[in-house]
């Protein structure tokens, strides 16, 4: 009694023929009977805000409508049920449009939506969500639905709920529903977990890696679950992909959400073959009593120029047009509250092309005034055109700014968010709390593995045997690092220390960084606070989401044991 479920996005603007993919693929006994998408992060919905902003029947991923103009017929055609959250800040409309397509395609497509995610309004914050668990999405199922759309739900959910729908779980049925939500977790960011974004990606076919295949996974009534891809599809799944997708935006043990808390430290993956995972042992615990919610403000305007310094003196030119854009910042009427600057050394002595003998000098202004980033600072760019250091110009002319969200977090009561499924027939159903919940509490750390007697050491990149993951959680970060030997985690587990850690990447010197130990993935998973600033919106950093945080700790060099080089 298998539940195959596949995943054809990974965020708002994945590839868009990879729902018919999903829905045409996998030949004779390899259908699947659940199709996911996951179209919504923080950004997403500030983006969501904005539109709505302008056209409060908007609010809700468009891609994901015109996808449905060929995927519902494929969908209806091949029995796969439709789930997605690409409701964003309004399922109701999107549900709407639905029907409105189905009608127009002559499909008898029951649709019905998840709603309640949506708090009321607080003071300057432009959207306000909770988190949701699957038990709307089940409800739905359970009702007939074909299609189930929602607005914001845990990325897992989307697997919980048809889980919950297919095999009957109860709600305190904590192991299979931890299992799927690890199993959710794997699939919810598309090719991630099938050899994009991987950190070994050296050690295989170029060409495989080209386009890589989204995943699926079969999910088994005890919650086990094997990742896998359709057959002739690109990418792989092995061991580390999934490894490194499990790593992706998690942080300690205890993976809490709405159906359950997940325990990380219990997740064992097994090859199972060409291409498939088992994931298994996974324990699980009550989940929490409040439920998290995401909220988006606009924290005002920024803008930004960079500055192109070509060839000799590159600190001397940097030094120059700084000191006199910040005199003409000085002498305006209203300077700029944050003015950060960033030098980036992209340039190389005696370089063979202009580009490859230039750096980058990156000025980013903000502030609650769009005047204060407009005119005052474009206006001092500019004029310096041809009265600053020699070679002068810019990537792009200064524009006029722009608004930045800032993304915050808080939590409230579950019993206080209206979680409501809105069945085909229009019946709405209000989905209870959970019957049981249980405050988080810290996981002991676990024995570290002995430390072995390696011998000498070389001094190397960290990523020559060490695989990397990292990401953005508001203007926090997390870097996941993970061996594939017994032998290398012996040597990481003593090796990578939170001060080893601030050593290698100094950025991290001040703020609270956090260390959580995952032996059975051979894991160590890192939490930066802060280090983003007010989030992805804001565009504090030039990688604002920390999506290379780990791939510059990989570069970084330190003493590894000869042996394991």
């Amino acid at each position: 009694m298998v539940l195959r479920i596949g995943n054809a996005s990974g965020f708002y603007g994945d590839r868009f023929d990879a729902v018919r993919e999903m829905l045409t693929g996998g030949g004779p006994g390899g259908a699947i009977d659940v199709l996911t998408g996951d179209y919504l992060a923080e950004l997403t919905m500030l983006i969501l805000g904005r539109d709505q902003l302008k056209d409060p029947a908007a609010g809700y991923a468009k891609t994901f409508l015109r996808q449905m103009e060929e995927g519902l017929g494929l969908a209806h055609e091949r029995g796969v049920r439709i789930v997605a959250n690409a409701g964003g800040l309004n399922p109701a409309g999107l549900a709407e449009a639905l029907r409105t397509l189905a009608a127009k395609l002559g499909l008898p497509v029951r649709i019905a939506h998840v709603e309640g995610d949506r708090l009321p309004p607080r003071d300057g914050v432009l959207t306000s969500n909770a988190y949701l668990g699957g038990a709307g999405i089940a409800a739905c199922l359970a009702a007939g639905a074909d299609v189930v759309v929602t607005g914001r739900v845990t990325d897992a959910a989307l697997v919980t709920g048809p889980a919950q729908w297919h095999f009957g779980w109860g709600p305190e049925e904590y192991d299979r529903l931890a299992g799927a939500v690890v199993a959710g977790h794997v699939l919810e960011c598309g090719t991630q977990a099938t050899g994009g974004n991987y950190a070994f990606f050296a050690d295989h076919d170029p060409a495989a890696l080209r386009r890589p295949g989204f995943p699926l996974a079969e999910l088994h009534a005890d919650g086990s679950a094997v990742i896998t891809k359709h057959a002739g599809t690109g990418g792989l799944v092995d061991v580390g992909t999934v490894t490194a997708q499990l790593l992706y935006e998690t942080a300690g043990a205890r993976y809490p959400g709405p159906d359950v808390t997940a325990r990380l430290d219990t997740v064992r993956l097994t090859q199972d073959g060409p291409d498939r995972v088992r994931i298994h042992g996974v324990t699980g615990e009550a989940p929490p009593p409040t439920l998290k919610v995401g909220l988006n403000r606009l924290g005002g305007f920024r803008n930004e120029v960079v500055f192109v310094l070509t060839g000799l003196d590159i600190e001397a030119k940097a030094r120059l047009v700084r000191d006199q854009i910040e005199d003409a910042l000085e002498d305006a009427d209203s300077r700029p509250a944050e003015v950060c600057w960033e030098l980036v050394r992209t340039d190389r002595p005696d370089a063979a092309t202009e580009e490859t003998a230039s750096a980058l000098l990156r000025l980013v202004v903000r502030d609650p005034s769009p005047e204060a980033v407009g005119r005052t600072v474009t206006g001092a760019a500019i004029e310096l055109a041809l009265a600053s250091y020699p070679g002068f110009h810019v990537t792009a002319p200064p524009g006029k700014g722009a608004p930045y969200g800032v993304f915050g977090s808080a939590y409230v009561p579950a019993a206080d968010v209206p979680h409501t499924a809105v069945l085909p027939d229009g019946t709405r159903v209000p989905v209870p709390v959970p019957p049981r919940t249980e405050g988080l509490a810290p996981v002991p750390d676990p024995e570290l593995p002995p430390l072995l007697p390696y011998g000498s050491t070389r001094r190397a990149p960290l990523g020559r045997i060490a695989g990397a993951r990292s990401g953005d959680k508001g203007g926090d970060a997390n870097v996941g690092v993970w061996v594939r030997t017994d032998e290398e985690w012996a040597w990481l587990a003593h090796a990578l220390t939170v001060e080893k850690l601030r050593e290698l990447l100094p950025e991290t010197a001040d703020l609270t960084v956090e260390r959580h130990v995952l032996p059975h993935l051979r894991a160590l998973n890192f939490t930066v606070a802060g280090i983003l600033g007010d989030g992805v919106a804001s565009q504090a950093r030039f990688d604002p989401q920390a999506k290379a945080l780990g791939e510059w700790l990989r570069s970084r060099h330190l003493d590894i044991p000869e042996v394991l080089l």
